[in-house]
């Protein structure tokens, strides 16, 4: 089962693929390759995440675009950005420095807080940076039977092209991140982006399974995936461990804090470990709908959002989310608190601020 926000990118893509059909008579442009076109309906299209850039909030959605706002999301500018793949997901470690991921296997960074971006890899690119670094492991261990398949693995994306949602990314710092997309697919940077090293042996993840969020709690890094797969850094074997969970369906995201954290997905599961995921208990949301995003408010409350758009809140430390009253709810895909305490979300009505 793929993520609300790949599911979301999927439909759009379709889309997209046949407007281009219409558009081959008088000369296609890879949307690789087109920079992402201003549009006073940006606001309001298909966005599908948006995060805190210091004081500042960016969004990004589809075709390219990314949005930011300076004063809690009352008004939105474009930002110029190279490319019209739709973008999934973005993320800031600093005011100034962040990156965006999507579909195409692209991956943006910027430097002045979401207003200009700049490509640093795409999906033409990444088969081959595979085959790079698994053949020169592959020599350098002739007997580890694993390079070999690593290798085919990435000569077989060299031959399928572009085509390789990244679904998320989070970074330590202005140096050091993950992305994380379809079919584990996983590349880490040190170097802020400037070359990327692909994880995909660095994972327990033998089946595959799509990787659909990255996160930390700030004392952990956890990875949410299908059929019940969370992955968890450990320092001691330089891997993304697996833990045991009692839910077997998809998850769609992670939030937490130190010493807790919390996953959700299909059909209203959602998950609360607070031993580092040696142990699970379940929220009761009381709905069948899928949770497809997360925040934690000013109050330090768990804020949940559904694919109808209701909103779950953890009002009294208990196992028991409380269903919010909403007026003409929508599909979320992403939410951040502003800088007034006020909450940010995002999905397929464009942005929106909720009552504090």
């Amino acid at each position: 089962m793929c993520s609300f926000k790949m599911q979301a990118s999927l439909m759009l893509a379709m889309l997209l693929t046949l407007a281009q059909g219409v558009a081959q008579a008088s000369g296609y442009v890879d949307v690789l390759d087109l920079p992402a076109r201003p549009s006073a309906l940006a606001v309001r299209s298909p966005l599908l995440d948006v995060a805190n850039a210091g004081k500042r909030l960016v969004a990004v959605g589809q075709r390219g675009h990314v949005l930011y706002s300076d004063d809690a999301g009352r008004q939105w500018q474009q930002a110029d950005v190279p490319v019209s793949s739709d973008l999934n997901a973005v993320y800031f470690p600093s005011p100034e420095q962040g990156w965006a991921v999507g579909n195409d296997g692209v991956i943006l960074h910027s430097s002045d807080a979401g207003a200009t971006w700049n490509k640093q890899l795409d999906g033409r690119q990444i088969g081959a940076l595979l085959v790079k670094h698994y053949t020169a492991l592959a020599q350098a261990e002739p007997a580890n039977e694993q390079w070999p398949l690593r290798v085919a693995e990435g000569q077989r994306l060299v031959e399928e092209g572009a085509d390789k949602p990244l679904l998320d990314v989070w970074f330590a710092n202005d140096k050091q991140g993950y992305v994380v997309g379809v079919f584990n697919l996983i590349l880490h940077t040190e170097d802020g982006g400037r070359s990327w090293t692909p994880f995909q042996d660095r994972t327990d993840n033998p089946q595959s399974f799509h990787l659909n969020a990255i996160a930390s709690t700030g004392d952990a890094l956890y990875i949410v995936g299908e059929q019940g797969l969370v992955l968890k850094w450990d320092t001691s074997q330089q891997r993304f461990a697996a833990l045991a969970t009692p839910y077997q369906g998809s998850f769609f995201g992670v939030v937490g804090k130190p010493g807790e954290v919390v996953v959700f997905g299909l059909r209203g599961n959602v998950l609360r470990s607070t031993d580092g995921g040696l142990s699970w208990k379940p929220f009761d949301t009381g709905l069948q709908v899928s949770v497809t995003a997360g925040a934690i408010d000013a109050q330090g409350h768990y804020r949940l959002f559904t694919q109808a758009g209701h909103m779950l809140v953890d009002q009294s430390n208990n196992d028991h989310l409380q269903l919010m009253p909403q007026q003409n709810p929508s599909p979320v895909a992403g939410a951040a608190l502003a800088g007034d305490g006020s909450l940010i979300v995002v999905g397929s009505r464009g942005a929106r601020a909720l009552l504090k």
